[in-house]
C-alpha cells in the first residue's frame, strides 16, 4: 500500500509540474549555485531558446538550473517563482508574463536574501529588481519603422501610402518602447499625410494586442481589413513581433492579398523567416538569444561573487520605483537580402530547419 500511495504522489506531481508549463532540469552539479529561471510561455518560440539557451550556459558553469514555464498564466508563474525561493535558489531570473503583478512574490524573495533579474521585459512596482538585461527595446521599434520608411521609399515617393498599426501586449513594459520607437520615425510621415492610417487606430490603448495573440492580431486584421479596405489596399502594417505578423499575413491571404504589403516582425521565429524568403513578411528584428543568456549568465555569477555586474545604462528603465540598472544588447534587421549571413552563418537555424 505504501508503495502505491508512493507511485500515485509522483504521478500528480508530474501531472501539476506538466499542468503549469514547468520543466526542472538537473544537468548541472550545483557548485557554482542554484539558479531559478521563470519564463512566460512556450507557445512563443523565442522563449523556448531562452530558456535552452540559459540552461546550457549556466550548467556549464556547474549551476543547478530550475527552469519553468508558466504559459502565459500569471498566477502559475508567482506559484513557481514562490516554489524556487522554497526549494532555495540563489538567484532568480525572470521574464515575466505581467510586469506589474510580481510585487508581492518579489518581497518574499528580498526577505529570503534572494537577487532578481529582470530579463527582457521589465519588472515593474518593485525596488527588489537588481538588474536587468534585455535589447535596446526602443531601437527595435526604430529599425521596424525605418525600414517601413526604405521600403516605401518615402523620401521620393508622393504617396499617400496606407499603414496599419498593431502593439504588443499591453502588459508587457517592452510593447510601449517598440512602439514609441517605431512612431518616432512615422510619426511625422502621418503628420504631413504621406502615411495614412485608414482606421484611424493610434495608440497603444487601441492598438495593443494582449498575450502577443496571433489569433487577435488575424482578427483585428480581418476586421480592418473588411471596414476600412474594400476599395483600397494596404502597403504596409507595423508589426511588432513575428507571431502577430503570421496572423497578419493569413488574414491578408484569405482576402485574395498576393502581392503583400510591408510587414515588419520581430524575434526571427522559423516560421517567419521561411515566410521573408517566401517573400510574405518583409523582416523581422534579430535578438539572438545566444549573446542576452550569457549576459545574464555574467550577471548571475557576479551577483553570486559579491561583486558588482556590468550594465551600461543606468537612466533608462524606471520600473516606477528605481531605475533598474540595465545592460542592453543590439537588435539587427533580417530580410531576404541578409537572412543567410545574419541567421544561417551564426548558427542559430540551418539551412534544413529553413526548408
Amino acid at each position: 500500500m505504501k508503495k502505491v500511495i508512493i507511485l500515485f504522489l509522483a504521478l500528480l506531481l508530474a501531472a501539476v509540474l506538466t499542468a503549469c508549463g514547468g520543466e526542472s532540469t538537473g544537468g548541472g552539479s550545483g557548485e557554482a549555485g542554484f539558479v531559478g529561471v521563470a519564463m512566460p510561455s512556450k507557445s512563443i518560440e523565442r522563449w523556448v531558446y531562452d530558456g535552452e539557451n540559459m540552461v546550457k550556459e549556466l550548467e556549464a558553469l556547474d549551476f543547478k538550473v530550475d527552469l519553468q514555464y508558466a504559459e502565459d498564466v500569471v498566477e502559475t508563474q508567482i506559484s513557481q517563482i514562490e516554489n524556487m525561493i522554497t526549494k532555495g535558489v540563489d538567484v532568480l531570473v525572470i521574464a515575466a508574463i505581467d510586469g506589474e503583478a510580481l510585487t508581492n512574490v518579489l518581497q518574499m524573495a528580498a526577505d529570503a536574501d534572494i537577487p532578481v533579474i529582470s530579463y527582457d521585459r521589465l519588472i515593474r512596482s518593485s525596488e527588489h529588481v537588481s538588474y536587468y538585461a534585455t535589447f535596446d527595446n526602443f531601437k527595435v521599434g526604430v529599425i521596424q519603422g525605418t525600414y517601413i520608411v526604405d521600403a516605401l521609399d518615402l523620401e521620393n515617393q508622393d504617396g499617400p501610402f496606407n499603414i496599419e498599426l498593431f502593439g504588443g501586449s499591453p502588459d508587457d513594459n517592452n510593447a510601449y518602447f517598440f512602439y514609441d520607437g517605431a512612431m518616432s520615425v512615422l510619426q511625422p510621415y502621418i503628420d504631413s499625410g504621406k502615411l495614412v492610417v485608414k482606421s484611424g487606430q493610434v495608440g497603444m490603448d487601441v492598438v495593443a494586442t494582449m498575450n502577443w495573440s496571433a489569433a487577435n492580431s488575424q482578427s483585428r486584421m480581418d476586421n480592418l481589413l473588411s471596414t476600412f479596405y474594400t476599395d483600397e489596399e494596404v502597403d504596409a502594417v507595423l508589426s511588432p513581433n513575428d507571431g502577430l505578423a503570421i496572423g497578419i499575413i493569413s488574414a491578408l491571404k484569405n482576402i485574395g492579398y498576393t502581392d503583400l504589403p510591408v510587414i515588419t516582425g520581430q524575434d526571427a521565429e522559423i516560421q517567419s523567416i521561411k515566410a521573408i524568403v517566401a517573400g510574405e513578411q518583409s523582416m523581422t528584428v534579430f535578438k539572438d538569444t545566444r549573446a542576452l543568456a550569457k549576459k545574464v549568465v555574467e550577471m548571475v555569477t557576479a551577483i553570486l561573487k559579491g561583486e558588482e555586474a556590468d550594465v551600461n545604462d543606468t537612466e533608462t528603465y524606471d520600473n516606477g520605483v528605481k531605475v533598474v540598472p540595465s545592460y542592453l544588447l543590439e537588435p539587427v534587421y533580417v530580410d531576404e537580402n541578409n537572412y543567410k549571413e545574419i541567421i544561417i552563418d551564426s548558427g542559430y537555424f540551418t539551412e534544413e530547419q529553413l526548408q
